[in-house]
């Protein structure tokens, strides 16, 4: 082990290798350029392969086709970049390939606010790309997490063949505090399934071996067909209703059959609180000193953390309903979650949201703020 101070950014970078990233392509974005000048220096040490592409779209394509030759892979990006990536995203989902897409969140909509912070991404990390489909993102809340967090992002990729997000903001990115990087062999990575029928009897989608069926190599033997056309378990289009219908409901229930492995929450100080704080990414640093020092004061306040942003953590966040008088969602945007929550809610008890748009980060000031608003004496 190796204890380093770096920045966010940086340990992303560092775990996504930990991980067995070995091709990054990408092109420049305030506030993510700093994954790829690490990869662009530590990709070669370990025999892996950088590339900056001419845009984004061409980032993701590249992405596409190094995870489709077995190759761990991954992109790096922020708000304008991510928008023009989203017909590729949907192109993985539909072909069922492994890979990573870090979204380090600035103002918008269009350019924005680049060198600010925000969480105006997170209906667009769900809803993107067109047609029903479901997607993994996942949200850090430190430099720690940012390397701990991206090998689990990776590891879900793998273990579900689909595009992961993760869902990082300016803050996050360019703080910088201590983190521990393993330095031995990684023992928990999680690598893809590959066939193990003879090349002749091979089907890339053959659901037989179960929800998530194994993938082979382009380069391997094996020969088949991927498009983002509705197919069969040959890879080859289908319009045949049923076989279209049976595909699309596979594509989604391979994660919400799994939902509950894949949600992961954190809790703190809700055993007997009476009002809770619902938080993710950078809000959550402020809205944890804001439950310390209300405890401090006798207020029952208490904090859940959103790791998993989708699939959303909709059974906690109604268990949490049924013991707290009040709900308040502190987002650095317009309250792209409250409906989600309220939904999840089901009448249970109240809910607020606390919204932030320009570009500055949610204070523990603002939060007080708030809480008095909403009738809690601090």
């Amino acid at each position: 082990m190796k204890e380093l101070v770096i920045s966010g950014n940086e340990a992303i970078a560092y775990g996504a290798i930990r991980a067995g990233c070995r091709f990054f392509a990408g092109y420049p974005i305030t506030p993510s350029s700093e994954i790829a000048e690490v990869l662009s220096r530590e990709l070669p040490k370990v025999c892996g392969r950088f590339i900056q592409i001419e845009d984004e779209m061409g980032s993701l394509a590249a992405v596409i086709g190094a995870s489709l030759t077995g190759a761990k892979a991954m992109t790096a990006t922020s708000g304008p970049g991510f928008s023009l990536m989203q017909e590729h995203i949907g192109f993985a989902v539909m072909g069922e390939v492994p890979c990573v897409l870090v979204n380090v969140q600035r103002g918008g909509p269009s350019t924005g606010l680049p060198t600010h912070a925000s969480q105006g991404d997170v209906m667009q990390a769900r809803w993107g790309t067109h047609g029903d489909h479901e997607i993994i993102a996942l949200s850090p809340s430190s430099v720690q997490e940012c390397y701990t967090l991206i090998i689990e992002a990776f590891n879900l990729s793998e273990k579900f063949r689909t595009p992961v997000i993760f869902l990082s903001d300016e803050v996050i990115a360019h703080l910088r505090e201590r983190c521990i990087i393993a330095d031995e062999e990684p023992t928990n990575v999680v690598n893809r399934r590959k066939p193990n029928v003879s090349i002749e009897n091979y089907k890339p989608f053959d659901t037989s071996f179960g929800r998530v069926p194994p993938l082979a190599d382009f380069g391997s033997g094996y020969k088949f067909h991927i498009t983002g056309l509705t197919h069969d378990e040959t890879g080859f289009p289908t319009n045949d209703s049923e076989k279209s219908a049976t595909l699309i409901k596979r594509l989604r229930d391979k994660i919400i059959e799994n939902r509950d492995s894949i949600v992961k929450t954190e809790g703190f100080m809700l055993e007997d609180a009476d009002t809770a704080l619902i938080v993710y990414g950078s809000v959550a640093r402020a809205a944890k000193e804001v439950v310390l020092t209300a405890r401090e004061k006798g207020i029952k306040l208490g904090l859940l953390r959103l790791i998993t942003i989708w699939p959303f953590a909709d059974k906690e966040i109604a268990a949490l309903s049924k013991k707290v008088k009040k709900i308040i969602i502190p987002e650095m945007n317009l309250g792209q979650i409250k409906t989600t929550v309220e939904s999840a809610v089901k009448g249970g008890c109240d809910v607020f949201s606390l919204e932030r748009v320009d570009g500055e980060l949610i204070t523990p000031s603002n939060i007080i703020e708030k809480l008095k608003e909403v009738g809690i004496e601090y």
